[in-house]
C-alpha cells in the first residue's frame, strides 16, 4: 500500500501493510512465530541468498509480521522502505552502518536523547567513528562543522527531553549542499505530527517502542529510507555505492536503485548485526499505530492544557513546550508540526535538585519511568537518570540541567493531571 497516497493518515494507520492471510482469511497481521522458512526448491533458496528474489530465509532477517510494520510505517512517513530492528539505538547504528567507516564522523544536534549523546559520543568511537555535537539553532555553526570526513547530520524532529522543534528544511538544505544525508529522529513527533521527509531528511529513525506502539509493551526502532538520496554521487559511501564481496561484487545502489539502502539495511545490516526485531514485537506495534493519530491529538490538546497552567504557576520558572505562544519555537510548528508540537517537554521548577526528586516522588497519576511516549503520562528528572551519564555542560545543552523534569503527558483527563502536578508541587516548593 505504499503507492496508495491518496488515501488519508487514519486509512493507511490501520490498512498499510496488512492483508488478508492468503492460507487463513486472518484480517489482523498473524504473528508468523518462525525462525527459517522452507524453500520451494534449490534454485529458489539460491535466488533468495543472491538477492535475486525477494522472499524469507530466516527471521534474523526478514519475517512476515515485521515486513507488515515495515511497510506500515514507511507508507506513513512517505518513503519507499522501512527496516525494522530491536530498539530504537539499534535503529540508529543501523542507519549509520552502510554510511560510515574508521575516520569518519557525524555533525549531531546537541539537543538529543542523554543514551543518544552518550551513544554518539562515547560508544561509536569503537568503531572509530565520531561525533560533533552542535546548537541546530545556529545553522552557521552546522555548517561549519561539517568537513570531508562527515558522512551524516543528525537531529530530532521534536527534540527530546525539551521539546524543541527542529528547522528541518533549514538543515537539509544545509546537508544538501555538503552532498550527505539528513538523518531525523522522528520518534517524539511521529509521521502524524511530522513527516521528515517532505522535509528533505533521508532517513527518518524511529524508536517504536515509544508513541508508534503507545503502549509501553514492548522495545523496537525503525529506518525509512526516503529513496531520494543518491548513494553513487560521489565516492562517500562505497557501502551503497561500490561492489560488496559477500554479493559477488553487487553494487547495491545499481542493483536496487532507490532501495538500496533498505536492502542493505536487511541483506548486511541485519544479516550482520543481528539487531532483529521480534515478530511479537512487530505486532503489538502494528496494532498501536492503528490508534496513533487518535492518540497524538489527545497527546497534543492535553499537553497545551497543561504547559498553558504550568506557565502560569509562580512554583515553575519555565515551561519549554513549542506549542505555547511564547515558545522561541512557536514559529515552527505551522511548518514543521502543523497538527501540533507533540506531547513533550521539560519544566524548570523553583527549588532546584531536590525540588525536581521531591515532585517526581510526590505524583500519583504521573507515573515515574524512564521511557515516554505511553498512553499513560509519564515523569523523569532527566539529569538523575538518563542523562546522568553527560557532564554538566552536556547536560544544560541538551536541556536537562538539574532543575529540569521531564513531562511526557498522556491521554487521562487533563483535569485529573493538572490535579496531580498540583499537590506534588505543594510538598516539593510550597
Amino acid at each position: 500500500m505504499t503507492d496508495t497516497p491518496q488515501l488519508g493518515f487514519d486509512t493507511l494507520q490501520v490498512h498499510a501493510g496488512a492483508r488478508p492471510d492468503p492460507a487463513t482469511g486472518a484480517r489482523q497481521v498473524p504473528i508468523c512465530q518462525t525462525t527459517a522458512y522452507v524453500f520451494r526448491d534449490a534454485e529458489h533458496a539460491a535466488a533468495l541468498f543472491n538477492l535475486q528474489e525477494v522472499g524469507y530465509i530466516y527471521s534474523r532477517l526478514t519475517n512476515p509480521t515485521v515486513a507488515a510494520l515495515q511497510e506500515r510505517i514507511a507508507t506513513l512517513e512517505g518513503g519507499v522502505g522501512g527496516v525494522c530492528c530491536s530498539s530504537g539505538h539499534a535503529a540508529q547504528i543501523m542507519a549509520l552502518f552502510p554510511l560510515m567507516q574508521p575516520g569518519r564522523n557525524i555533525v549531531a544536534s546537541s539537543r538529543l536523547y542523554g543514551g543518544t549523546v552518550t551513544q554518539f559520543s562515547q560508544t561509536i568511537k569503537r568503531f572509530g567513528w565520531s561525533a560533533k555535537f552542535v546548537d541546530f539553532d545556529d545553522h552557521d555553526a552546522v555548517a561549519a562543522a561539517i568537513d570531508d570526513d562527515t558522512r551524516a547530520v543528525f537531529c530530532e524532529a521534536i527534540a527530546n527531553p525539551g521539546g524543541h522543534i527542529t528547522d528541518l528544511d533549514a538543515i537539509s538544505a544545509i546537508s544538501d549542499a555538503a552532498g550527505i544525508p539528513l538523518i531525523v529522529d522522528n520518534t517524539s513527533a511521529t509521521p502524524y505530527l511530522c513527516r521528515p521527509i517532505e522535509h528533505g531528511a533521508t532517513l527518518v529513525v524511529h524508536s517504536t517502542t515509544k508513541y508508534l506502539t503507545g503502549n509501553g509493551t514492548v522495545t523496537g526502532g525503525c529506518i525509512v529510507d526516503s529513496g531520494k538520496f543518491d548513494w553513487a554521487a560521489n565516492d562517500k559511501f562505497p557501502s551503497l555505492s561500490q561492489p560488496e564481496p559477500a554479493y559477488h561484487g553487487l553494487v547495491f545502489a545499481d542493483t536496487f536503485g532507490p532501495m538500496a539502502f533498505t536492502f542493505h539495511g536487511i541483506a548486511i545490516g541485519l544479516r550482520d548485526l543481528g539487531m532483529t526485531m521480534n515478530p511479537q514485537a512487530a505486532h503489538y506495534t502494528l496494532m498501536g499505530i492503528e490508534t496513533l493519530s487518535l492518540r497524538m491529538d489527545r497527546h497534543v490538546q492535553n499537553a497545551m492544557t497543561i504547559a498553558q497552567w504550568l506557565k502560569d504557576d509562580p512554583r515553575i520558572d519555565d515551561v519549554t513546550y513549542a506549542g505555547l505562544p511564547t515558545s522561541p519555537y512557536a514559529h515552527l510548528v505551522p511548518k514543521i508540526c502543523p497538527k501540533g508540537a507533540g506531547g513533550l517537554f521539560t519544566i524548570a521548577v523553583k527549588g532546584g535538585y531536590d525540588a525536581c526528586v521531591k515532585l517526581v516522588d510526590s505524583l500519583e497519576i504521573f507515573s515515574h519511568v524512564a521511557n515516554l511516549g505511553d498512553t499513560r503520562s509519564l515523569v523523569i528528572h532527566s539529569a538523575s537518570t538518563t542523562h546522568r551519564q553527560l557532564s554538566p555542560e552536556q547536560q544544560k545543552a541538551a536541556g536537562a540541567g538539574p532543575n529540569i523534569v521531564r513531562l511526557s503527558i498522556g491521554i487521562e483527563d487533563a483535569k485529573d493531571l493538572i490535579a496531580d502536578l498540583d499537590q506534588a508541587l505543594a510538598k516539593a516548593v510550597g
